[in-house]
């Protein structure tokens, strides 16, 4: 499918989101000028326009010795934040966590290519955009220190909207395999970001009350190159889908992919088969950050493995790019929000 040329406001001048794939980012949610129905078609209230919108961030970095995952995610009821290293030889992962009732203190960026988002405690997260280029400060008890995740001015993000249940919206932007530069202390010792690649997320919208997603990532050096992928299953396929991979800063759509695996045994294999056969990888899970949450009113069960890739993906042209034991990242995510 054609991308489009990016408006400037995501909402357009009847109020309704612009459905489809964008060739850059866009650059102004516009929420405001959102016209939010009930799936009566009624208008929503301001309290329901604002309780149901969610939104979160999450960056990655890969390094062939170890793994960090960052978040801020605002759900309205609350807002949760999550950091944790995870080293590979050990298969040991420490993490921190943060939830603020009612996202108080708590700031998400308005727009995916500027602003800023912060959560702070223990461990403080502040997260600015800057057109294709993340910079993250974190200081605390297990994060000292400013890097950056660089998008090359051509750079080639997921950039993409699509509906979401009868009434809603998800937009997402996402780009893994990005440079890091700077410095960052993993208590108190540092880091060699110099070896290390980078992947972030956006995304934001009025999301199904309850949503689930299958989720696979992967930024790494292959024989071809720098080398990065996104797929998921379960969310954002409504006449599109966020899968791709990127070699060398050059993005590559992929068909809906299948993704399997055993809830009640979550350490056994997962299999990604794509529906053109083009992906087939399976994933081995080494270690998990996990949470679960019963609120009643708001529930989430997340697990997130640091593991393994194997497998191959085929280009367009025919070309075979194998994949033996590269690391990655696969999720498993229910939500009642």
């Amino acid at each position: 499918m054609t991308n489009q040329v990016p408006p400037n406001k995501l909402i357009n001048t009847q109020g309704q989101p612009r459905f489809g794939y964008f060739d850059s980012p866009i650059t102004d949610l516009a929420l405001a000028e959102f016209a939010y129905h009930t799936v009566m078609d009624k208008p929503a209230s301001k309290l329901a326009k604002y309780l149901h919108y969610k939104q979160f961030q999450f960056i990655s970095i890969c390094h062939p010795d170890w793994q960090i995952g960052i978040a801020i995610a605002d759900i309205r009821y609350a807002a949760n934040g999550f950091c944790y290293f995870y080293q590979r030889q050990q298969q040991h992962l420490d993490e921190i966590s943060i939830i603020k009732p009612f996202s108080l203190g708590v700031q998400m960026s308005p727009s995916p290519v500027s602003g800023s988002a912060h959560i702070k405690a223990k461990q403080q997260i502040s997260i600015d955009l800057d057109n294709y280029n993340w910079h993250i400060e974190l200081s605390g008890e297990m994060f000292n220190g400013k890097f950056s995740l660089n998008g090359a001015s051509s750079a080639q993000p997921i950039a993409m909207c699509s509906p979401t249940g009868y009434n809603g919206w998800t937009y997402t932007q996402k780009h893994n395999a990005l440079a890091i530069t700077g410095q960052l202390d993993y208590k108190g010792q540092r880091l060699d970001l110099s070896s290390a690649l980078g992947g972030y997320d956006f995304s934001a919208g009025y999301m199904r009350r309850e949503t689930n997603w299958r989720w696979g990532s992967i930024s790494a050096v292959l024989a071809q190159g720098h080398f990065g992928l996104n797929v998921a299953a379960g969310v954002n396929e409504t006449g599109f889908n966020e899968n791709a991979f990127w070699l060398n800063g050059q993005m590559h759509r992929i068909a809906n992919v299948d993704i399997q695996f055993d809830k009640q045994h979550a350490n056994s294999i997962w299999t990604f088969n794509s529906s053109d056969q083009r992906l087939q990888l399976t994933f081995t899970p080494h270690q998990a950050r996990q949470e679960q949450l019963n609120l009643g009113l708001v529930i989430s069960n997340f697990r997130q493995y640091c593991g393994v890739f194997s497998g191959i993906i085929v280009t367009e042209k025919g070309d075979k790019i194998v994949l033996n034991q590269v690391p990655g990242l696969a999720e498993n995510h229910f939500a009642r929000w």
